[in-house]
């Protein structure tokens, strides 16, 4: 990504990065699809009132993912092999021993997690099973995960795309065998998705292991050295706790929907899938600017990297513009296809309408934060969310409840509000870094 036109590196690395993220996604939109189709509006509720709760273990172990793309990407960039090869092998043992842990602390939570979001009896015991099982086979998504990140970072996103279609096509089939034919409900949504993750993870350790490149893995080299450590984790912890905090906090949130009913709570639910596609490209090209500044400032190319940012910015907005125009008109045949409900749909379309017109302002935040995370400054993007979608959004919620009373509308635009002020702060603190010194500053620092 050091040479060559911006635009079409940005869109050759996001494209299949897109691609990958909205299969992706379609391990739980397809989840939520099949059991709001064909087991009810209180299984629906289940299986999404549980992203949270996921995300939260999910995004602290991604921190390391996070991390370990900015190193790799960095050393790939300046052509360090030895770095890469550490980076690559630590990266990899810590996984094994965050797949353990994850799997135990996972399982432990499960109960106390849905109690604290006030989950209501008709969904509880659902949501339950649900979670009970995706814990138990989570080491395949934070292995797929972290063995992904290491092929993007060095720049192949198309490896990764081919895993993700395959195992979500067999998540789709898994999802309706179960369902269907041995009518396990909410049991088998899950049990086909953790067997499907395990697949994709099998993919990518194959195709690490028998790549020649400085970035293979070599199964007997594996080993954590502390220095290599301590960098990744100095860029991804700030990320993976800025990721976790927030899951945390958006549990809350949930219990303020959960206070409605569960119309709403499978309203809000279809909304979430529909949200979690459109803000795909958006994501795609977040990670391709976090790779591309990273490449750039481990080859001491400053504009360039900073023209990069310039693009993606501008890629990012016209794309997001586009797909909430696209999902505002077309919003309840959309949600149909999730529930067929009518007070489900009704609750759905509610909530796009209040809040896709302001998903332009998620681009600022997310690419200010993925440059900031290129060139290793995971600190800020980290406090500035935190306060954004953690503190700021709770004293919001409980101030407008408190002072104001129980209000849908005030609680939708919680979100929001927490986009619009996240990226104020993030465009200030990105004109403020580094790549806004002087070039020859740069280089003295560099």
């Amino acid at each position: 990504m050091t040479n060559g036109a911006i635009w079409r590196h940005l869109l050759e690395f996001a494209i299949p990065m897109s691609l990958g993220l909205l299969f992706q996604q379609l391990y739980n939109a397809v989840d939520s699809v099949v059991v709001g189709q064909y087991v009810g509006k209180q299984a629906l509720a289940a299986v999404g009132s549980t992203g949270n709760i996921i995300n939260m273990l999910v995004g602290l172990c991604n921190g390391l993912s996070v991390g370990a793309g900015v190193i790799i990407s960095q050393r790939f960039g300046a052509k360090d092999n030895e770095k890469l090869h550490e980076a690559v092998h630590t990266t990899l043992s810590v996984t094994f021993l965050l797949c353990m842990i994850a799997t135990t602390v996972g399982m432990l939570i499960v109960t106390p997690m849905l109690k604290m979001m006030d989950t209501p009896e008709d969904v509880f015991e659902q949501a339950k099973t649900y979670l009970s099982i995706y814990f138990s086979g989570i080491s395949g998504l934070l292995l797929y995960n972290m063995g992904a990140g290491i092929l993007r970072a060095v720049g192949d996103s198309q490896r990764p795309l081919y895993f993700l279609a395959f195992s979500a096509g067999l998540n789709i089939a898994g999802d309706l065998v179960f369902v269907l034919v041995f009518d396990m409900g909410v049991a088998g949504v899950a049990l086909a998705t953790i067997l499907s993750q395990f697949c994709s993870a099998i993919l990518v350790l194959v195709v690490l292991t028998r790549t020649d490149a400085p970035y293979g893995i070599r199964w007997h080299c594996l080993h954590i050295k502390a220095d290599m450590l301590k960098s990744i984790l100095a860029v991804g912890m700030p990320a993976g706790i800025q990721q976790a905090v927030t899951s945390f906090s958006n549990v809350f949130v949930q219990s303020y929907i959960n206070a409605f009913e569960s119309a709403c709570m499978a309203g809000w639910t279809s909304y979430n899938k529909l949200d979690a596609f459109l803000l795909i490209p958006v994501q795609s090209i977040a990670m391709a600017s976090t790779t591309f500044v990273g490449q750039n400032y481990g080859a001491k190319k400053y504009t360039r990297a900073r023209d990069g940012v310039k693009e993606a910015l501008k890629l990012s907005a016209i794309i997001t513009a586009i797909l909430a125009v696209l999902v505002i008109i077309c919003k309840r045949p959309l949600l149909g296809l999730i529930s067929p409900e009518a007070d489900v749909i009704e609750f759905g379309a509610y909530f796009i309408t209040v809040i896709s017109p302001f998903y332009v302002m998620i681009c600022f935040n997310q690419i200010y934060a993925g440059a900031l995370r290129g060139i290793g400054n995971a600190k800020i993007p980290m406090v500035i969310m935190l306060f954004s979608f953690v503190l700021f959004r709770q004293t919001y919620l409980y101030l407008t409840h408190r002072f104001i009373g129980q209000s849908l509308l005030l609680t939708a635009l919680a979100y929001p509000a927490g986009w619009v002020l996240c990226s104020l702060l993030l465009t200030i603190c990105y004109r403020r870094s580094i790549l806004f010194k002087k070039q020859d500053e740069l280089s003295l620092t560099a």
